[in-house]
C-alpha cells in the first residue's frame, strides 16, 4: 500500500511544479520588454519614446496624408482612441499590453514596448 501511495505523493509534487513553471512562463512571456517604454513610429520615422509610467494622460495626434489617429495615455496605459482608417484594427486592439505591437496598416503607424533606447520627440 506504501507503492501505490507514494506514486500518486509524487505525482502530486510533479503537477504542482509544473504549475509553477507555467505560472512563471507567464509572468515573464507578459512582461513588457523594457519596463514601460513605448515608441510611436510612422514609416519607420520614430515620432515619440514615451515612458508610460512617467506620462501624465493625454492624448497625442498622429496625421498622415489628411488622416489622423489619436493615442490616449491614461493610468499608464497606452491605446488608439480614434482612427481615419477603413478598419479600426488599431482601435479594436485595445490597451497595448504583453509587449504587444500596435499597427494601423493604412496611416503607417505602429506603436510598440521597446527594450532599447530610441532617439525621437516625446
Amino acid at each position: 500500500m506504501t507503492a501505490p501511495t507514494f506514486t500518486r505523493k509524487k505525482a502530486v509534487i510533479t503537477a504542482v511544479c509544473a504549475v509553477v513553471l507555467l505560472a512563471a512562463v507567464c509572468v515573464v512571456m507578459l512582461k513588457r520588454p523594457h519596463g514601460d517604454t513605448v515608441v510611436i513610429k510612422q514609416d519607420g520615422r520614430v515620432l515619440y519614446t514615451l515612458d508610460l509610467s512617467k506620462e501624465s494622460d493625454r492624448e497625442i495626434i498622429v496625421e498622415y496624408e489628411g488622416r489622423r489617429n489619436v493615442i490616449a495615455i491614461e493610468d499608464g496605459d497606452i491605446y488608439m482612441k480614434e482612427a481615419d482608417c477603413p478598419d479600426h484594427v488599431c482601435i479594436h486592439t485595445g490597451r497595448l499590453s504583453g509587449g504587444a505591437t500596435m499597427i494601423c496598416l493604412p496611416n503607417r503607424l505602429v506603436i510598440e514596448y521597446t527594450d532599447r533606447d530610441t532617439d525621437g520627440a516625446g
